[in-house]
This record gives C-alpha cells, structure tokens and sequence, in this order.
C-alpha cells in the first residue's frame, strides 16, 4: 500500500479551492483590486463579508427558502467539441435545468448540482425507474430522484443532462469513452462562460444565474461519468459524487485479461443509445472493433475509458459511496480511485456498506440526505459547517451497524503473506508453515458455479481447491484488496484462474439472491418540495437478513496467459512453470472468533464471466504459493497443520446458472 499524502498539502488544497468558490460567488461585476491590496484570498474573503446573506442561507446551513412549485423550468441544448454521429455537425446535449425563481429576481446566483446519464428516457433512475416527463411545450416537469425536490428550494440549481446520443441530445454513445465525457464536460463550460447553448427554437442562451460552481452525482453509469469528467480537470467543477461507479472500464467489462460477457460494449450502446441504428452504425463498428475482444488486451480503446491515470488532474472534492457487495461494479472501481485520489492528496470521503449495487439512499435514508447536504453546502456554497473535520469514512460492518475511522483501508492495515499448507489431502491449509517446495496439488476445470465451488468444504469436489485456516481464536478484521500468487504448471495456453475467500461460520447476514440485499417497503418517506407531477416521495426499503453457514467475501479473476501483462498475451508453455498473480477485489470485513477463512480456487467460471478456454488442468506448487491478506490490527490465522472439518448447506447452483442468461448494465 501506498503512504497518504502530507496533511499540509490536502489542506493547501482544501484551501485553493475554497478561495475560487468564493470568488466565483461574487456578483457578476466585481470591483477591480487596487495595487497593495493583498492576496486574492483576502481579497475574496473581504468582499464575501461585505456581501448580503442570501435568504437561503442560515449560519452554516443551507434552508428551504424558495418555492419549488414556481422554480424556473427550462430546457437548454449545450453544443459540445465532438461530432460523435460525424454529421459535420457538433453534437448538442440536452440539459434540463429546476432554479429557484426567487433567487433569479433577486439576482443571487447558484450553483449547480447536475447527475448527467444515459437513462432519462430509456430506462429510468432510482430504486422506482423515474423517468424525465415533459409538459406540452417540451420543458422538464418532473426529473428523477430528489434531488431537484430537497435542494432547489434551498438555493441550488439541479441539471438532468442526457448524454450524447442518448434521449434528446445528439450525437452517439460511446460507452465512457471521449464523446460521453466531453458531453457531460461541456455543460461546465457552459454553466461558466465557456460553451454555448441554445434554446429548442436555436436562440441562444447564457447561464449568468449560475455561480459557475457545480457538483456532480449520480449511481453507476452516472458516477462512471462523474469520475471521468472529474479526470479532465474542467475548471467549475468544485465536486463529484460517484455512487457505485466504475472508474476504469476495462476493469468493468474484462476481469484482468478474461471477458466478463461477449460483445459488452456494443451491447451497452445498444442498451441506451436513443438515435436510429443507421445514424450510429459506424461508431456501434467501431466498439466492437477497437475493444479488441478476441485477445481481451488492455489497449489504447480501454485507456481512453481508463479515468485513474488522470488522478493527477482532478482538481473537484470526491465523495465515493460503494456496497461492498457489489457485483455489478465491483470494488476494485472504488478502492483503485480512491488510491489514486489519496495519492493527489485530493479531498475526499467514503461510505461504504454491506449491499449489492446499491444507493444509499436505498441503506440509510435519513443519514444519507443529511451527509450530501454539509458536503453540498461545503463545497458548493462555501458554508464552513466542518464537514472536512469529521473522520472521512462511514462503514457499514454488520447489516445495520455503522462506524466511522480515520481513512480506508483501516489505518494500521498489513499486508500478510499467509502460506499454502497440504492439509490433509483433500483440504489444504492456510497458515502455519506451509508446504514444502514442490509439493504439488492438481484439479481440472469443471465450470462449476460459485455455489458449488465453495459449499461442503471439507469434501473432495472436483474442478476446485480449497485451502482453510484453523477456527479463529480472536476476531479477524480484513480491509483493502487481497491477492493470491500462484506457481502454477498448466496443460494449455492458458486457463481461466479464480479464486474466493470464504468466511465460514454462522452469522446474520445480507442475503442477495435477485435483489441486492435490499427490499422495497409499501410506506413512502418524503425528501424535498413536490408539485402535482413531481413529488419528493420514494418508497422506504430495508436489508433482507438471514442466518447462513458461509459467505463468499470476495472474488478474482485471471486469463492465465496475461499473468505479465493486461497489454499483451503470453501463451503458456506446457512443461513450464510460471508464478501469476491473481488479484481479488477490494473488501472489509470482521470474521469473529470461532469461523475459519478458506480459500477457494477454481477455474472457468459460467455465473461472471465467459471464456473459451476450457478443460485445462492446473497443477499447484504449494510451497511456491501464498495468499496475500490485508488484516487490520495485530490479529493473524491461527497455525494450522490440518484444517478443521467446515460443513455447510449442500450447493444450489440453479439460480445461479438461470441469473447467467441476463447481463448487468451499469
């Protein structure tokens, strides 16, 4: 693991920009500075002390100040840089804007906070498929979620862009790549100065109520996009919010070299783009063409759509919110941003929680609003309500049971080098002294579903190794992202390696099955101001519980023959022996005294992912392999020279194999 940045430079940078979000809230004509003033930062601080109170603020907060049912309603087409169709004409994306009235009379501007998607019309947003509705002039009546509902009528502006290509923007999707970006970017330049826009009848139109500051948010697809407009560095955009986003697609759609389904990207442009086929065909050619799927290599296709490298130019705040259980978007898209973020000493906070692909707002309701209302306030008005101050990670440890710590991983983690050990032939051994060099074990692949691979541990199944630690003596934390490194002989060119940690023990538990732990409740709970067509209420949810034997904590994928490199494949030689490394996703967790953690090895895996690279068998140098864990504190794996006998429910893979047959989307 990397080391955090300086405290000292997080705060310089805290500061830097707080000071242009000052002085991008001054009235549109400032008085120019007299020579011996003094620095811009006092310059900004001295005019915002001078300025009138906006009604919508009260001491470090904002209120509800301003009607919602008389807030302007407009749409507005911003033109971008690209020409995604190739028309000869730059595409214009469709933005529909909610502002209070009273501030626009009043001349108090406001800033912005905007969730750019490819769902308004195609698919819906939120736990209840909200769609955008329009009234008979084609203005915005009702946008999805609450987010125009609780924060206009508290001095903010809300933005619902649809991504180019998609709804009634122009243009072509192009899955995370430049064009969907640049789309969502232009929109911050319009909103300071910077692009045009035009109203539906062409006239042109400027966005001078706005302050120029603007947060974005959004789930999934829309964080994805959050984070890629936050790696281009557009100045105004002062934070991001990315719920359960992707920050590299290639991580999205390939598992470290193994296609996750086949023709991915074509089929999520199809899934959402809303121009005919024939006006797309070319760049619909171009996905499947230039993500090189028959070799699964990372290239100048995926880096494009690969935001963490640009870490270094993200001058906006970032609040990540994941499930830990995420299989949709899996935790390596948090927790490999949030590394790059840390080491740019970019101002930041985490929650994280126990469900699948989900929004807070759907975990913890109340909690949540509050939590985006300081950060809104914080770095879009400006209000020092000490929302920096606070521990910067929220944690969901136990299905209801939330903590706060300093940072994540757990501050005090390790990375612990735990050997392979033989066991008692048909379960291996973790920790202890392991097994002696060339002492080998060998299964073959048998495609089995997560369910059988991990049931019934302590009996021979074939196609799968599992490795299990003695009964844990004291309670077992593990925080950040495990791995396992492998020597490994194999009979083919390459193979699909996977590999799980288990916590086996009986608990109180998320279940997830076709939800996402998650289930929806008949009473609604209100958040905001509602209008006849556009109410502020949502259906409240709840986490399904149950007791169970065992979990899976998390998963890793590899195509053997990219073990050197995602940029190029590497074919095994048969009678070779080579050393991988197959990386599992990020996760935290306690395992309490008495469970026992097991590794689990298999190969081809048909629930998440897809390969043609089947039937080989693998043969395992033990004394040349080990699992490498994160864990937080002084606690280790019990030694162990026989695993403890771990019996389970027997395996149900049905629902399993039936849950193949649809893809997820982000």
């Amino acid at each position: 693991m990397t080391s955090a940045p300086s405290s000292v430079g997080t705060r310089a940078r805290v500061a830097s920009i707080l000071v242009g979000m000052l002085v991008a809230a001054l009235p549109a004509a400032p008085v120019a500075a007299s020579p011996g003033t003094g620095s811009a930062a006092a310059q900004a601080g001295s005019a915002a002390r001078h300025r009138p109170v906006p009604p919508h603020v009260v001491g470090d907060q904002t209120v509800p100040a301003y009607s919602y049912a008389d807030a302007i309603r407009e749409s507005v087409w911003v033109q971008t840089r690209a020409d995604s169709d190739g028309d000869g004409v730059r595409d214009r994306v469709a933005v529909d804007l909610v502002r209070p009235r009273e501030a626009a009379a009043a001349g108090v501007r406001v800033p912005v906070i905007m969730d750019a998607s490819p769902y308004y019309l195609c698919c819906g947003r939120g736990n209840e498929s909200e769609l955008k509705t329009y009234d008979a002039n084609g203005v915005i009546a009702k946008a999805p979620l609450f987010y125009d509902n609780y924060f206009v009528p508290r001095g903010y502006a809300f933005a619902a862009v649809d991504l180019a290509g998609t709804a009634r923007s122009t243009g072509c999707e192009d899955v995370g790549g430049p064009a969907e970006v640049d789309s969502a970017t232009a929109v911050i330049d319009w909103l300071n100065g910077r692009a045009r826009a035009y109203t539906a009848d062409g006239r042109p139109v400027s966005a001078a109520w706005s302050t120029g500051q603007v947060g974005m948010i959004g789930k999934s697809w829309d964080g994805s996009v959050a984070n890629g407009v936050a790696a281009t560095g557009v100045p105004g955009l002062a934070t991001i919010v990315p719920i359960s986003a992707i920050s590299s697609w290639y991580d999205y759609m390939r598992y470290q070299g193994v296609l996750r389904s086949t023709d991915y990207p074509g089929y999520l442009h199809s899934y959402v783009n809303g121009r005919d086929d024939e006006a797309c065909a070319d760049v619909l050619a171009r996905l499947r063409a230039d993500s090189g799927e028959e070799t699964g290599d990372y290239n100048r296709f995926w880096a494009q759509r690969d935001y963490r490298p640009s870490a270094d130019r993200v001058r906006a705040s970032v609040f990540v919110a994941h499930g830990l259980n995420d299989l949709n978007v899996t935790t390596n898209q948090f927790a490999d941003w949030w590394q790059e973020l840390a080491d740019e000493g970019v101002p930041r906070k985490l929650w994280l929680y126990q469900a699948g692909h989900e929004d807070p707002f759907d975990v913890r309701r109340a909690e949540w609003v509050a939590a985006l209302h300081r950060w809104f306030d914080y770095w879009l008005q400006g209000l020092r309500n000490g929302v920096m101050d606070e521990p910067r990670v929220d944690l969901e440890t136990a299905p209801g049971t939330w903590t706060t710590q300093r940072d994540w991983p757990a501050p005090g983690t390790r990375d612990v080098r735990i050997a392979l050990g033989d066991g008692d032939g048909v379960t291996g051994t973790l920790g202890g002294r392991g097994a002696r060099p060339g002492q080998e074990r060998a299964y073959v692949d048998e495609s089995l579903t997560e369910a059988e691979l991990v049931a019934e541990p302590s009996t021979a199944t074939g196609g799968r190794l599992v490795f299990l630690s003695g009964t844990l003596t004291t309670a077992l934390r593990i925080s950040g992202s495990p791995s396992v490194r492998l020597r490994i002989r194999v009979d083919r060119p390459t193979t699909e390696l996977t590999a799980r940690l288990v916590d086996y023990g009986t608990a109180e538990r998320l279940q997830y099955g076709s939800s996402e732990g998650v289930r929806t409740l008949n009473t609604e709970s209100c958040w905001g101001a509602s209008t006849d067509v556009d109410d502020a209420c949502y259906r409240d949810t709840e986490e399904i519980t149950d007791g169970t034997d065992h979990a899976v904590l998390t998963r890793g994928w590899l195509d053997a023959a990219h073990h050197r490199s995602l940029r190029l494949r590497t074919p095994l030689l048969p009678d070779r022996w080579y050393t991988v490394t197959v990386p599992l996703n990020a996760y935290d967790a306690v395992l309490p005294a008495g469970h026992v953690l097991g590794l689990v090895l298999g190969q081809s895996d048909p629930e998440f992912t897809e390969t043609d690279d089947r039937d080989a068998t693998v043969r395992v140098d033990l004394g040349g392999s080990e699992l490498i864990l994160p864990i937080a504190g002084r606690a280790s794996l019990p030694v162990v020279d026989v695993a403890p006998p771990v019996r389970t429910a027997p395996a149900d893979p049905s629902a399993a194999r039936m849950a193949r047959d649809t893809r997820p989307v982000p």
